[in-house]
Order: structure tokens, then C-alpha cells, then sequence
């Protein structure tokens, strides 16, 4: 598994449509313990590592989800580890608070195309 979403189930069951599996999300403690299980590999239920923590190389996630992580998953993208974190809009659409992929090349490179 290259890939791996951790968002709301509508968009967790559109997923797996394409072939990336995923976890649903209600909360912070589920987002929480789901980015755990990829980016560490330890499920605290379990007591185990798990299979899909070895292999996944970018983690999806709904900008909702990532917003419930704050500096955690902060933390984990400057640490250049794998998996890379992709953030998406979730259902409800972009958030007011995130700029866009344009937005933040725009402001880099200091021209408007």
C-alpha cells in the first residue's frame, strides 16, 4: 500500500472506489489514533504494529483532520519522514483558513500568472 486517506466516511468509501484504502474519522481522538497507526505503526488497542504502517508513502488526509492534528502533524512534516502528508478539502469544501496549492506558488514566486 502506497497510499493511505484518513477523512470522513463518504469520502473514506470514494477512496477505496479508486483502490486507497482508509480509516473514517468523527473526531480528534480517532484522527489521532489513525495518523498514529501510519506514521508509527502502533495500534495502543492492539499492541502491535501494524501491516500498512511499513508500506504507505503518502498519507491523505481532509484539511478537518489535519486541523484536529495541529502541531503534531506539523511536527511530523518537518521531520521529512515517511509518509508524506497530502491535505485535501473534506465534503463540506475548502476551508476559509487554507490557502490554495495557486495561492501558496503564487506568494513563492511573487508573480501572478
Amino acid at each position: 500500500m502506497d497510499y493511505f486517506f484518513i477523512g470522513d466516511e463518504e469520502l473514506v468509501t470514494a477512496f477505496r472506489f479508486v483502490g486507497i484504502d482508509g480509516e473514517a474519522v468523527r473526531d480528534a481522538a480517532q484522527t489521532r489514533e489513525a495518523f498514529l497507526k501510519i506514521t508509527q505503526g502502533w495500534n495502543e488497542t492492539a499492541g502491535m504494529i501494524l501491516p500498512q504502517a511499513e508500506s504507505c508513502r503518502v498519507l491523505i488526509m481532509t484539511e478537518e483532520a489535519a486541523d484536529a492534528l495541529g502541531d503534531e502533524l506539523t511536527q511530523w512534516q518537518l521531520s521529512g519522514h515517511y509518509p508524506l502528508v497530502v491535505e485535501v478539502p473534506g465534503m463540506m469544501g475548502k476551508l476559509e483558513s487554507r490557502k490554495t496549492l495557486m495561492d501558496s506558488i503564487r506568494e513563492a514566486i511573487g508573480i501572478r500568472v
